[in-house]
C-alpha cells in the first residue's frame, strides 16, 4: 500500500489536471437526519465522479514506465471507464472499455467522448470483466482492474482533500462497488492518525461486501440487482475485502427505494443530482440518524452521472413511455 508522501505526490499529480473538490455542511440536510452533515462533492469533477483520480495516477504510471504500450482495455458500468478515457486523453494511451449490454445510455455517450472505444458484452459487470480480460490476451492490451493499488491511491486523495479542510467528522459513509473509494479513505484516516469511524454502504440487492463482511470471509452473490449501477458487483475483491474488515466499522445496505429517497432529498436540499452509489452514502446517514444525534458525519456524493430515463422514471415516478 502507499503512505503520506505518495498520497502528497499523487495530489499534487491530480491537481495539474481537475482541481479539488469542494466539501459542504448542509443546513437543509442536517435538518432531516438531525446531525451536522458534510458532503464531499466528488460530482463536481470534470468526469461527474470520483475515479478519474485514480485514472490519472495509474496511467501516469504506464506512460512513464510502458511509453511503448499498444493500448489497455478494462470493464466498467461507467466511472471507472470514464475516468481511464479522460487519463488515456491526456497520457497518450489508447483505451477500450468493455460494458454489459443495458449499460447506462448516457455513461456510453460520455466514454465515447471522452476518446474510448466501447464494446458491449455480458450481461452485468462480472461478466464484462471477464470478457475484457479475454480480449487482452487477443490484442495485446493491458488489462486494467477496477481494483489496484494505483486507482486506490488515486481515489485516496478525496479523503486527504475532505479530511484536512473539514472540521474532525465522528463518521463517514461511503458507498462500496469494487472497494476503491473505501479503501483510500481507510488508508488515508490511519495515515493521518484519525479516529474517524468510516461505515461501508452496499445495495440491499447487491451486497457480497455486506455478506462478506458478516460472514468474515468472501461470499458471492449470483445477480446484482439494483439501479445504482456503480455498487451493482456480485464478486467481492479479496485484497479490497481484507482492508474492509481490517478498517471498517461496519456495512450498511439500503434499499432502492432508500436510495431513491436520497437522491430527491439531495436534489431538493442541494440542488446537486446524485447516481445511485452516490446518494447511498446519504441513504445510509438516513438510516441510521437515530445515533447520529449530536455527531458530525460526512457522506461521500461519489458521483452524479445518473441517465435522465432512470431519474425520470425510478427516482420522480414519471410513467414509463408507452
Amino acid at each position: 500500500m502507499f503512505d503520506l508522501d505518495d498520497l502528497e505526490s499523487a495530489l499534487a499529480l491530480i491537481h495539474r489536471f481537475v482541481p479539488p473538490t469542494p466539501q459542504y455542511a448542509w443546513p437543509l440536510l442536517a435538518a432531516r437526519a438531525g446531525c451536522e452533515v458534510w458532503l464531499k462533492h466528488e460530482n463536481h469533477l470534470p468526469t461527474g465522479a470520483f475515479k478519474v483520480r485514480g485514472g490519472l495516477v495509474a496511467l501516469a504510471r504506464l506512460a512513464r514506465e510502458r511509453p511503448d504500450l499498444a493500448g489497455i482495455i478494462s470493464a466498467t458500468r461507467g466511472n471507472h471507464g470514464q475516468s481511464l478515457a479522460f487519463a488515456g486523453a491526456r497520457f497518450g494511451i489508447p483505451v477500450t472499455i468493455v460494458v454489459p449490454h443495458g449499460n447506462a445510455v448516457e455513461k456510453n455517450r460520455a466514454m465515447r467522448a471522452f476518446g474510448a472505444e466501447l464494446i458491449e458484452a455480458g450481461e452485468d459487470f462480472d461478466a464484462a470483466r471477464a470478457e475484457a480480460e479475454r480480449l487482452a490476451a487477443e490484442r495485446n492490451l493491458l488489462f486494467v482492474p477496477s481494483f489496484a493499488c494505483d486507482l486506490v491511491l488515486g481515489v485516496a486523495t478525496y479523503a486527504l482533500e475532505f479530511f484536512r479542510t473539514t472540521p474532525a467528522l465522528d463518521v463517514v459513509y461511503v458507498p462500496i462497488g469494487l472497494g476503491s473509494g473505501i479503501c483510500g479513505l481507510i488508508r488515508t484516516r490511519d495515515l493521518l492518525g484519525l479516529d474517524t469511524e468510516i461505515v461501508g454502504v452496499q445495495a440491499a440487492g447487491a451486497d457480497a461486501y455486506a455478506r462478506s463482511f458478516a460472514a468474515g470471509r468472501i461470499v458471492t452473490t449470483e445477480r446484482a440487482d439494483t439501479f445504482a449501477d456503480g455498487m451493482a458487483t456480485r464478486i467481492p475483491d479479496p485484497e479490497a475485502f481484507a482492508i474492509i474488515r481490517a478498517g471498517a466499522a461496519r456495512i450498511v445496505t439500503v434499499t432502492d427505494d432508500e436510495i431513491a429517497e436520497a437522491i430527491r432529498a439531495l436534489w431538493t436540499d442541494t440542488h446537486n443530482l446524485a447516481e445511485g452509489a452516490g446518494a447511498a452514502a446519504f441513504a445510509a446517514l438516513m438510516q441510521e440518524r437515530a445515533k447520529l444525534s449530536g455527531r458530525r458525519a460526512g457522506a461521500i456524493l461519489c458521483g452524479g452521472n445518473i441517465d435522465l430515463s432512470v431519474f425520470r422514471h425510478r427516482v420522480l415516478g414519471a410513467p414509463m413511455p408507452a
